[in-house]
């Protein structure tokens, strides 16, 4: 146990890292294939429309999907964002939300938490706030939130059973979870799940997309329905990986508390 405890802590380590290393260039180095942050951004479900709409400095090029589009968010709610990197969804969820609606954005890395910041005041934004922290340990309070939404994160996390226990733990009753996140169909090799860059890159710590969905159930999130799902195939991508790889889109709800009976109020 004390050894996979150390193990995770290299994991965090090496992925706040890479990301505060990202922050701080303003674009993402890996999985783009030196295509610009915008058009990765095109390419993964962002209209133009939308990125129109958020500060420049907060398109990264990072993420598996655009969230936020798959999560019908309503006016008023309030909105969680697991892993907000520079605040892409987050100022997305903001725009859909309105004023009266209010959306957080919680991340590992300081430096995505001070960039953050620095667009949510570049762009005008009075409804957000950034908390810096882990998703296995949210800095949120209990049955809080209407709708979590999360892009290409939570397979960074080592421990994924406690990522969905804390989401499950912080969703009001009836509130939903809408994820973009790369889970693969078959095993990967062992290099690949040792590799530090590897889990940086969203691939190492990726799990079977049965024990992904299994975890998601096992937090008691119910139902839980996939929404779109993409195989990775393209070229270049090493063959210990390619076609293994998929991104995969999600809806899970929380159950509402089943209604007092008369008889036990007395």
């Amino acid at each position: 146990m004390a050894a996979q405890k150390v193990q995770e802590k290299k994991i965090k380590d090496f992925v706040k890292d890479r990301y505060g290393q990202i922050a701080k260039k303003g674009s993402s180095s890996c999985c783009c294939n030196g295509v610009s942050a915008l058009k990765q951004a095109e390419a993964i479900g962002y209209s133009l429309e939308e990125l129109k709409n958020v500060p420049d400095s907060a398109i990264l090029g990072l993420g598996c999907g655009n969230p936020v589009a798959l999560s019908s968010l309503k006016k008023r709610e309030v909105v969680l964002d697991l892993g907000s990197g520079g605040g892409i969804d987050v100022f997305l969820a903001a725009n859909r939300v309105g004023p009266g609606g209010w959306v957080i954005g919680v991340d590992i890395t300081p430096e995505m938490i001070r960039k953050a910041r620095l667009n949510a005041k570049k762009g005008g934004y009075s409804n957000v706030e950034f908390r810096l922290g882990e998703i296995e340990d949210l800095p949120v309070e209990d049955d809080s939130v209407d709708v979590i939404i999360s892009n290409c994160v939570i397979n960074l996390a080592p421990d994924k059973g406690k990522a969905f226990a804390e989401a499950y733990r912080v969703l009001k009753p009836g509130g939903r979870m809408v994820i973009s996140d790369i889970v693969t169909d078959k095993e990967l090799p062992d290099d690949i799940r040792k590799s530090f860059p590897a889990w940086a890159e969203c691939i190492g710590g990726a799990l079977l997309r049965k024990d992904y969905l299994d975890k998601i159930r096992k937090a008691g999130f119910s139902p839980v329905k996939i929404l779109d799902e993409t195989i990775y195939l393209e070229e270049g991508m090493s063959e210990k990986i390619k076609g293994r790889i998929i991104s995969i889109k999600l809806q899970a709800t929380k159950a509402r508390k089943p209604r007092q009976k008369l008889g036990d109020r007395f």
